[in-house]
């Protein structure tokens, strides 16, 4: 009997709406908490979600029936929900359009989820556009600065 085997390690990032400093410690770990369930739920298999002040990481198995774009939008937007409805912020929080998605090997997985788990530390030195420039360039991604997420200095 065939089957599909698969071995695919995505890390997506994404930015609050605004670039707003607004994922504070009060609630940080419990959002992660909340979005390791929703891809858990979602048939991903996380392996890290972290991020700072301004943005996530998520690190997952993808499923090979699913598209990273579903399931970004299913995490995003309920998320969000999580965050409006436990009133986490003041006014209504969003995400901004867009993330960016990476694949990496299984040989690479430990060094992924460390990054991710120190992103306080991380921070310290760099800023979120100096990371996310440097991951599109490190994996060769073409990119149009028009539709790159706004970046405040």
């Amino acid at each position: 009997m065939a089957n599909t085997y698969s071995q695919l390690n995505i890390h997506c990032v994404f930015a609050v709406q605004g670039r707003e400093n607004i994922i504070t410690k009060n609630f940080r770990d419990e959002l992660h908490k909340y979005m390791y369930g929703i891809l858990l739920n979602d048939n991903a298999f996380p392996l890290a979600v972290g991020g700072w002040l301004d943005h996530v990481h998520v690190f997952f198995e993808l499923n090979p029936n699913t598209k990273i774009s579903d399931l970004m939008r299913m995490l995003k937007s309920s998320s969000s929900k999580w965050i409006n409805d436990n009133k986490l912020v003041l006014g209504k929080f969003n995400w901004q359009e867009g993330y960016g998605a990476f694949s990496y090997s299984k040989s690479q997985r430990k060094n992924v989820i460390d990054y991710i788990a120190n992103q306080e530390q991380h921070h310290k030195n760099k800023t979120f556009k100096q990371e996310y420039l440097e991951l599109l360039h490190n994996f060769g991604v073409e990119h149009d600065k028009k539709y790159m997420f706004e970046f405040y200095e």
